[in-house]
């Protein structure tokens, strides 16, 4: 891990810098050392090509320090450069490499190595501009991952339910009547016992009871009204050939969302069980709103790395809820930040919507808001932002956030958030 952080790092001049463009089959580098000598090359796109190029150049600068850019900040290769010490990595957005390409190459030609070249004067003529990668710690890490991969699964298996939902009012409407929401055992079990009209209309309706029963649903009055709707109803599709073929869908889609169903609980599971072992889960878990799954997310969103946020403005403009304001002559415009990443603009936007339900300067802020007729995510947005505010003082001084104490605050202030009874 790069242990080098912004209240212990002094400057040192590199004993060499390197552009990296990380590609899909093969990458190019650009490198020029103090002595004036300079190389490009292109390495394989495998795991040995990459550690033997970086155990070369140790051996090459004796372990002394270099400096290398690339185009990422996050992934496999970034893990892989991470593990050798003399490295520093300053992330480069892609904006900038090409803005800077731009300025120097107004015909727009591009390739590879050009590219690495971008990158490499990026790093060895303004690297003062440039922020260098500090990793979290390993459980930081861990649970960034796992949060993030909760959220790939929530969105995909949105996705896979609305497929899911559109295929049946194709064919089988009735069946979203007769399950109740699709993402249930009973709904999973029962479209694949009855994955069509014919099939449900020549089972037993005791047959059905039991099936039922055995899901936890056994009010009489809704069996009733199921088994009489069973009976009542009308294919839509007639064309036997087409059904089939529905069905065949059907059941991929029934098959993908079993998985989903088995696989997400756990991967929830490990959540709470990394981030309760977390050192600074305590600032965190109580949350007004936060809960389960976005306490977890904020406290990767913070992390343990105090001096990487001297102050809540750099986060509040990392996340993206910050807004910007741009001037042209006489006239000034403000909009929101377009570049930033959006998992994290979304945890935190999230987490300000929960707060208006539990938080009650929040719930405050937000009536008086809308009553103005600022729109509901622009409220949400300038809501993360205060709140960001906030929990960064809590993070500073590792003292979770009190409700009442802050509304005391408030009143004292005479804000017009506070909260009067």
């Amino acid at each position: 891990m790069n242990k080098n952080t912004n209240n212990d790092r002094q400057p040192v001049t590199p004993q060499a810098w390197i552009g990296l463009d990380w590609g899909h089959e093969t990458h190019a580098f650009a490198l020029q050392d103090r002595s004036g000598h300079a190389e490009d090359g292109t390495l394989k796109h495998s795991a040995e090509s990459l550690h033997q190029w970086l155990n070369d150049l140790a051996k090459r600068y004796g372990g002394r320090p270099v400096s290398l850019a690339i185009e990422a900040s996050r992934g496999a290769v970034i893990h892989g450069l991470l593990q050798y010490p003399w490295l520093t990595i300053y992330p480069v957005n892609p904006v900038t490499s090409a803005r800077y390409r731009t300025a120097f190459t107004p015909s727009g030609a591009k390739d590879d190595l050009p590219d690495a070249h971008v990158l490499l004067e990026l790093v060895r003529d303004h690297a003062h501009k440039l922020r260098p990668l500090e990793a979290q710690d390993p459980q930081t890490q861990k649970l960034a991952r796992l949060v993030e991969v909760r959220r790939h699964l929530v969105d995909r298996r949105t996705q896979l339910l609305n497929q899911l939902t559109s295929l049946l009012k194709d064919y089988y409407p009735q069946a979203l009547e007769l399950v109740g929401g699709l993402n249930s055992d009973l709904a999973v079990d029962f479209l694949d016992r009855w994955p069509d009209l014919v099939t449900l209309k020549a089972a037993r309706p005791s047959t059905i009871k039991h099936f039922y029963y055995a899901h936890h649903l056994r009010r009489p009055e809704i069996l009733e009204e199921r088994i009489k709707r069973i009976k009542e109803a009308v294919v839509l599709l007639q064309d036997y050939e087409l059904v089939q073929v529905s069905v065949l869908h059907l059941r991929l889609l029934v098959d993908q969302l079993r998985a989903f169903r088995k696989h997400l609980p756990v991967v929830e599971e490990e959540i709470k069980t990394v981030f309760a072992a977390h050192p600074e889960a305590y600032l965190f878990r109580d949350l007004p709103g936060a809960g389960a799954q976005l306490a977890p997310r904020l406290c990767v969103a913070f992390g343990t790395l105090r001096g990487l946020h001297a102050d809540p403005a750099s986060l509040q403009k990392l996340a993206g809820v910050a807004p910007v304001r741009e001037k042209s002559g006489n006239q000034v415009w403000t909009h929101w930040r377009w570049l930033a990443p959006t998992f994290l603009r979304q945890t935190f936007v999230e987490w300000a919507g929960q707060t208006v339900v539990f938080s009650a300067w929040a719930k405050v802020y937000y009536q008086r808001m809308i009553a103005k007729g600022t729109k509901h995510h622009a409220v949400l947005r300038a809501l993360a932002f205060k709140w960001i505010r906030v929990l960064w003082k809590c993070w500073q001084t590792r003292v979770p956030y009190q409700e009442s104490r802050y509304l005391q605050q408030l009143l004292q202030r005479k804000s017009p958030n506070a909260v009067t009874t």
